[in-house]
């Protein structure tokens, strides 16, 4: 792209940065309509009000088909908000999707999915199939691209908590110092 095009914009001063600004977003845009996809999907499949995060707590759950725990819910999806996922979690366990059941004799509690929870996740995962996937089965080469940018998201993944584990080590007095 010329300059012209980017050279005002605070984020992207040249054309490396213009790129990386335009994958942000395209993520941000990617990340609202996933999420609005989830929770209209979702809503086609159960009578409750239960938001993007509660959608995808569920499917974590699900997967698998075994227990866990807030902790290893919170690594699945990466998130380091334990008591925004319990919450989630007793909102679950309300609607009767999800029970909890004590893990090996220990004081800790994992969640698994109820006989309610696995028709809704059941139901979601046909209404997913007919209105995602298929429509996706017909763009040529889908599986191979839709590999090459998984890689590619997860390698950008790391990138991106390396950055934030970086900056959490600044002060703001130190931005803009040399």
């Amino acid at each position: 792209m010329k300059a012209k095009y980017y050279k005002s914009w605070h984020l992207a001063e040249d054309e490396s940065s213009f790129k990386v600004t335009e994958f942000e977003w395209t993520m941000i845009r990617f990340y609202e309509a996933f999420s609005r996809c989830v929770i209209t999907m979702g809503g086609l499949t159960i009578d409750a009000d239960l938001k993007y995060s509660e959608h995808l707590i569920l499917h974590v759950i699900r997967m698998q088909d075994r227990p866990k725990s807030s902790a290893t819910i919170a690594r699945m999806i990466n998130r380091d908000d334990i008591p925004n996922i319990q919450y989630s979690l007793r909102k679950l366990e309300a609607k009767g999707l999800i029970e909890k059941v004590q893990e090996n004799g220990a004081k800790t509690f994992a969640y698994k999915v109820t006989d309610k929870g696995e028709q809704t996740t059941d139901e979601y995962a046909a209404v997913r199939q007919e209105v995602l996937l298929e429509p996706m089965a017909t763009l040529g080469n889908f599986d191979a691209s839709i590999a090459k940018v998984t890689q590619l998201l997860g390698v950008m993944t790391g990138i991106y908590e390396e950055a934030a584990r970086n900056s959490a080590t600044f002060s703001k007095d130190e931005i803009g110092e040399e």
